[in-house]
């Protein structure tokens, strides 16, 4: 079972929840929150994409409304099945 690093004072909506429940997941270490953004795109719901490899895992591009945040996660999983995994756990 894999950790989720607290380290803002802001999140996206709904976004920890979906984070603890990934970390709880097999071949899942760490799962960080970073950087929070404005961009100009509109997504009426939270939307996680697995964006770019970083050594270890990946990272993540978590939206919702007009904001992005990044999320860093330490993971042994390919980048399919990390994605697989997260489109699971925003329709549940």
């Amino acid at each position: 079972m894999g950790r989720v690093v607290i380290t803002h004072s802001t999140y996206i909506e709904g976004l920890i929840p979906v984070l603890r429940k990934l970390a709880a997941g097999d071949g899942v270490d760490t799962v960080t929150p970073a950087v929070i953004t404005r961009v100009k795109g509109r997504s009426p719901s939270l939307r996680l994409r697995v964006s770019a490899p970083i050594r270890g895992g990946f990272k993540l591009l978590a939206r919702r409304g007009t904001t992005a945040q990044e999320v860093f996660v330490v993971t042994t999983l390919e980048k399919d099945a990390l994605q697989l995994r997260l489109d699971g756990l925003l329709e549940a």
